[in-house]
């Protein structure tokens, strides 16, 4: 089994600038809870409050910016548990402030791909 490659921080901050305008979505996030609903997994996994969108982008790309990419492997493994186990990326999610949730979702799974954290059918095979 291969050693675990150390998260590269900078690459993770390059990124994060790329897009600061999501760095502004995700800080006007009032987490009222309204785009709850509008989620499938939320309503069918018993309204678990991690499969609410906001809960999933504040904890993840809101969680990066907020220690500036100073994120550890360990804490992109439990963001890959909410960007990609607990959101299909359906775009079903309505803010009523106009956040696209999707589009935040998609950039923190970027960001985890970029250090090789993602789910397994993601993965390239090994010959």
């Amino acid at each position: 089994m291969d050693p675990v490659k150390p998260v590269n921080q900078d690459v993770i901050r390059e990124m994060l600038k790329q897009k600061k305008n999501m760095e502004i979505l995700v800080s006007v996030c009032a987490s009222c809870g309204m785009c709850a609903e509008s989620c499938f997994l939320y309503v069918n996994n018993d309204k678990d409050p991690s499969y609410m969108p906001s809960y999933k982008a504040i904890h993840s790309l809101g969680k990066m910016y907020r220690k500036k990419g100073n994120v550890t492997r360990a804490e992109l493994e439990e963001m890959k548990d909410l960007v990609w186990n607990k959101c299909v990326l359906c775009t079903r999610c309505y803010c009523p402030i106009g956040i696209s949730i999707p589009s935040m979702i998609s950039w923190a799974r970027s960001i985890c791909r970029s250090q090789g954290v993602y789910r397994e059918y993601d993965q390239p095979k090994v010959a």
